[in-house]
């Protein structure tokens, strides 16, 4: 019962960590080969039995989306080397899948005993069962291990090195470095991890920070992947403003994950992603390319105040991201169902453009800003000519 109302609220939710969009632009639906295929059926039979009477409305939907990881992985199979194809096998991705069901069943469900709960801040449970309380799941390693067989790792690119390289020496010095980032997948965390291992950085990159909206701590399917990421939960204006009778209890939340953020800094060697343009850029339905959504200067602001603040040194790098094709979303939200989830194994790419220098007071604000957005916008450009989308 407990897997069919997963199913379910998985399915109906709009803020589901798999979401809907038109056809992706790179990689088309891919025809799956016998072993895949009687994969997908099986997992579609037991998916059935689980639905009940709801199989005929929700099971295509389901059914697509597993295909959908499926195909991924199939691509990727063909593309990897000979002792990593059985990464990429039916089985082991269906096991995948399966998985992340199971931990969205125990930890996602608001009628499971084990509810998993955030608080302000999140240190990522990583399978020490001495300091988790006995836990001895890596649940970041399962958040990478579920995308990176999506990513065309081989062709994907890391770009501004030097300024990569400059970042880590001053965080491995104790200062305090932000990356200001446009956000596009809901895997933007894992391609960041996978890509930064690519570049050397593999434990910084385990060490980062998230400022986190609610949804990827309130969505049954996206809480196992927050749970392997070290976050600062803050409430987005729009989502305080949703309900007039939570209101005054998310600011205050709020407050508290910026106590908690000014703490991280104060002590200094904090690395720390943030999308300051509030959310995921969205394709444009005229034109078809996916611009990067402004940032928001007042988010900035704030960043640079609670650097101040901590009397350390701190550093702001914009980060360009190219990530949508890999798991888009939607181009608008609708209600209800009808939606299918889309992924695809494409090449992603970051770029970290050259540090924004904080200098001057208020007068200030809008000319960091825009140079920041502007550095990211030119970055975000170079990764797409890299990548030849």
């Amino acid at each position: 019962m407990m897997f069919r109302s997963l199913i379910l609220f998985a399915l109906v939710s709009s803020t589901s960590a798999f979401s809907a969009v038109a056809p992706s632009k790179v990689g088309a639906k891919v025809d799956l080969d016998p072993e895949y295929a009687a994969t997908l059926e099986g997992a579609t039979a037991k998916m059935g039995e689980a639905l009940g009477d709801k199989k005929e409305k929700l099971l295509p939907m389901l059914k697509h989306f597993v295909g959908e990881y499926l195909g991924a992985a199939q691509v990727g199979r063909e593309a990897a080397p000979e002792d990593q194809k059985d990464f990429y096998a039916p089985q082991a991705a269906a096991g995948r899948i399966m998985q992340g069901i199971l931990y969205a069943q125990q930890f996602g469900m608001p009628d499971s005993p084990d509810l998993y709960t955030f608080d302000v801040t999140h240190t990522a449970l990583r399978g020490d069962a001495e300091t988790e309380d006995g836990n001895t799941v890596d649940y970041y390693g399962f958040g990478c291990d579920f995308f990176r067989p999506c990513m065309d790792l081989e062709n994907s690119v890391v770009l501004g090195q030097d300024n990569l390289k400059k970042a880590m020496e001053q965080l491995a010095n104790g200062d305090n470095v932000i990356f200001f980032a446009n956000h596009q997948s809901e895997a933007d965390p894992q391609v960041v991890s996978c890509l930064m291992e690519k570049a050397g950085y593999a434990e910084q990159a385990a060490d980062m920070v998230y400022v986190a909206g609610h949804k990827v701590t309130t969505d049954p399917l996206a809480i196992p992947f927050s749970m392997g990421r070290n976050l600062i939960c803050i409430h987005s204006k729009k989502h305080i403003n949703a309900d007039p009778d939570t209101k005054s209890k998310k600011q205050r939340q709020n407050l508290q994950a910026m106590s908690a953020m000014l703490k991280k800094f104060k002590k200094g060697g904090c690395l720390l992603w943030v999308a300051p343009s509030g959310g995921r850029d969205r394709r444009d339905l005229e034109t078809g390319e996916v611009p990067p959504a402004p940032f928001d200067s007042k988010t900035i602001d704030m960043f640079r105040l609670m650097g101040n603040k901590s009397k350390k040194p701190m550093h702001y790098y914009p980060m360009a991201m190219v990530s949508y094709d890999l798991c888009p979303p939607p181009d608008y939200v609708e209600a209800g169902v009808g939606e299918q989830r889309n992924v695809r194994f494409v090449p992603v790419g970051i770029e970290v453009g050259e540090e924004t220098e904080s200098v001057g007071g208020l007068e200030s604000r809008k000319e960091f800003c825009k140079q920041a957005f502007q550095t990211c916008l030119e970055g975000y450009d170079e990764l797409n000519k890299a990548l030849e989308m």
